[in-house]
């Protein structure tokens, strides 16, 4: 048996037990792995929902353009469906989703247009504001606004309902879900309570987003918006396609929380997922104490761990957020191990042989070279030697005449994988201001004698 084209293989996701990450949770903890998707993510579903129902009214024509503001997976679910159908792809997107997404988009013929973050929606320069005017201006082209568009819901209420159920047999009691444009949940939630009135619906929001109070007073406060890091979930307005109604509860989680979360799935569980899953798995832990053993619980994964290579999965922008406190060598560990030695300088206006002398009595290959007190340049043993061999009356210049690029700074919390990648044959050592505003050197020997240490 074969498939016809790509987008028959959207859907029949398979339903997961996780027996780590959520051993202290009562109750059968059950994944719906949505990366399996040709697109990687779920929302390959509602995206062909979108453009089905777009062609049955005529708002799609062939040929035609699409036009959508989207975080990348959507976009993608488009930019595939596009391809199969014969249509072109504009995207606007937030210079707060990572470039992996943006590239994939790309990948796939997409034009993307990059738009800050931290505006009102109806700012000119918003990316929702941005693809209804680019609607307007491109002829034969077509706006899905997945947030609004009730195609979105319609496909999760058609297919992700009736395959949790089935692969339940009935038996799910629980639905926890990330909601971003909320398609996935209410779509889902309504097919599920249908069948069963007491299934508890369980919606997943980040810290900046307004879902949550809005649920519980039905204050809309614009005063809880916020700029945050977690992508996919949490919004500054309300999508026509959350159903409140369907949605028993929200459940805040932060941001580190979310980040760390998302790691451990991949770490602890083999199953490699996006932010809205670490967000989704931390809501349910912080709920369990509302989870009884018998109880089966079904969540969302909603996308693949590849597009957050360079944020979640990368150690170094956790700690640049603080994020991760963990017992990873750091320059600032390396430092606390090395004896401490007055850093040896030299001035840019000293001579190559004054340099040559210090290199001599000092033992050392290289020396940073300062002027009026600040590093401006480095020089080595080699840059000397190639220097007096093409012109050996250069003894006496000034060493700014031979000197090159000074050595890479870090800060303190750099790791020691970024730390050893950037010693190389043109950097024996890099810099790092310690604590007190001192400049300290660390070369490859100081990090062999800490991990040894």
């Amino acid at each position: 048996m074969w498939y016809n084209n790509i987008l028959e293989t959207i859907g029949n996701t398979p339903l997961v037990k996780l027996n780590t990450i959520t051993k202290n949770v009562p109750g059968t903890i059950l994944a719906k792995i949505e990366t399996t998707n040709p697109g990687n993510s779920i929302k390959d579903r509602m995206a062909v929902k979108m453009i089905e129902d777009a062609e049955k009214s005529g708002k799609l024509k062939p040929g035609g353009t699409i036009i959508e503001g989207t975080s990348g997976n959507t976009g993608m679910g488009l930019a595939m469906a596009a391809i199969i159908k014969g249509y072109k792809c504009i995207f606007t997107t937030t210079d707060k989703q990572s470039k992996e997404k943006v590239d994939a988009l790309r990948a796939f013929g997409a034009e993307v247009i990059v738009c800050p973050t931290n505006v009102e929606p109806e700012d000119p320069r918003s990316y929702y504001s941005v693809s209804s005017r680019l609607e307007r201006e491109v002829p034969n082209s077509w706006k899905p606004n997945q947030y609004d568009n009730l195609a979105n819901s319609q496909a999760h209420y058609e297919q992700t309902g009736p395959e949790i159920w089935e692969q339940t047999e009935g038996k799910i009691t629980h639905l926890v879900v990330g909601v971003g444009t909320g398609g996935t949940i209410s779509g889902t939630g309504r097919y599920l309570k249908e069948k069963n009135p007491n299934i508890q619906i369980w919606g997943i929001d980040t810290y900046g987003s307004v879902f949550k109070k809005y649920k519980e007073t039905g204050i809309f406060d614009k005063d809880e918006i916020y700029p945050y890091i977690t992508e996919g979930i949490g919004e500054d307005f309300l999508p026509a396609n959350v159903n409140f109604d369907v949605i028993d509860l929200f459940e805040k989680v932060t941001d580190k929380d979310a980040a760390l979360m998302t790691r451990d799935i991949a770490r602890k569980e083999g199953i490699f997922v996006g932010n809205s899953a670490g967000a989704a798995i931390g809501g349910l832990i912080q709920l369990k104490d509302k989870l009884k053993p018998e109880d089966v619980v079904v969540v969302i994964f909603h996308d693949h761990g590849s597009r957050y290579m360079g944020k979640m999965y990368n150690e170094d922008w956790l700690r640049e957020r603080g994020f991760l406190q963990d017992e990873k060598l750091t320059a600032k560990s390396i430092l606390a191990k090395k004896e401490a030695t007055e850093i040896v300088t030299l001035d840019a206006t000293k001579s190559v042989l004054e340099a040559i002398n210090t290199i001599k009595s000092m033992n050392i290959s290289q020396i940073p070279v300062t002027q009026q007190g600040m590093i401006v340049g480095k020089i080595a043993e080699s840059d000397i030697l190639s220097a007096l061999l093409e012109n050996p009356g250069l003894k006496s210049a000034p060493i700014s005449e031979i000197m090159t690029a000074t050595f890479p700074f870090v800060d303190l919390n750099t790791s020691i994988d970024k730390i050893s990648s950037l010693i190389n044959k043109e950097n024996s050592a890099v810099l790092v201001e310690d604590e007190s505003g001192k400049i300290e050197i660390i070369t490859q020997y100081d990090i062999i004698n800490a991990i040894s240490g």
